[in-house]
C-alpha cells in the first residue's frame, strides 16, 4: 500500500473548480486531507475491491483517490457539469488504473442502486451559506440509503449532529478525526487570501 504522503502527492495534481459557486459550496478538497480520509479508509478495509461512491465529487478529489487504492468501481456524482469536466481531465492527469465514472446529478436524490458492500466518501457543503443551512444532512441521508459505510468532512462541532443523526438512520460512528481545511480567497466575501480552519470527519457503518 503506498503510504498517505505518498498518496496526496499524487492528488496534487488534481485542479480545483475554475468558476465556483458560492451556492454549492464549492472548494477544493485539499489533498492532504483527501489521502488521510481515503488511507484511512483503506485501512479499514473499505476501498480495496469495493464500490466507492463520491457524492458532490467536484472535480474529483476523493474519488480519484479512491480509485488510487484497487477499488472494484468508482463514481463521481455532481450536479454541476463544469467541474465534471475538470473531474475527467483529472483522471487522465493522475493515471489511476481503475477508471471512474463521472455521474451528473443530485447527489440528495442519487439515481443508485450499489452493491451492499459500497463505501460512500464525501466532503459536503457544510451549509454555512444562508438559505443553505445543514446542507450535509440531505448527503448524510443519501450515504445511509446507498452506502455500508461512509466517510463525510463536515464543519468543526458537528459531531453532536452527525452521531445523532446516524443512531436515528440506523448508523453507527466509528471512527472521528479533526483536519485542518485550507479556504483559498474566491468569492467576493472573503477578506483573507487564505483561511484555514477546523473541520471534522466521521466514519459512519450503516445497517
Amino acid at each position: 500500500m503506498p503510504t498517505k504522503s505518498a498518496l496526496a502527492q499524487q492528488l496534487g495534481v488534481v485542479a480545483g473548480f475554475d468558476d465556483p459557486q458560492a451556492s454549492l459550496e464549492q472548494y477544493r478538497t485539499p489533498p492532504d486531507l483527501a489521502a488521510h480520509l481515503v488511507h484511512t479508509a483503506d485501512l479499514q478495509g473499505d476501498i480495496q475491491d469495493r464500490t466507492v461512491v463520491d457524492l458532490g465529487c467536484g472535480t474529483g478529489m476523493l474519488a480519484l483517490g479512491a480509485a488510487l487504492r484497487g477499488p472494484d468501481t468508482v463514481v463521481g456524482l455532481d450536479i454541476d457539469p463544469a467541474p465534471l469536466a475538470t473531474a475527467r481531465k483529472n483522471e487522465r492527469k493522475v493515471g489511476s488504473t481503475t477508471s471512474v465514472s463521472w455521474v451528473r446529478a443530485d447527489a440528495t436524490q442519487a439515481p443508485l442502486c450499489p452493491p451492499e458492500d459500497t463505501t460512500v466518501v464525501m466532503n459536503p457543503p457544510f451549509g454555512a451559506q444562508s438559505g443553505n443551512e445543514h446542507a450535509d444532512r440531505e448527503f448524510l441521508a443519501t450515504a445511509a440509503e446507498v452506502a455500508a459505510v461512509s466517510y463525510s468532512v463536515h464543519n468543526e462541532g458537528s459531531r453532536e449532529f452527525v452521531e445523532s443523526f446516524a443512531a436515528d438512520n440506523g448508523g453507527d460512528v466509528t471512527h472521528a478525526f479533526e483536519t485542518e481545511f485550507a479556504l483559498p480567497k474566491q468569492f467576493d466575501f472573503h477578506d483573507e487570501d487564505t483561511r484555514t480552519i477546523t473541520a471534522e470527519v466521521f466514519r459512519i457503518r450503516w445497517d
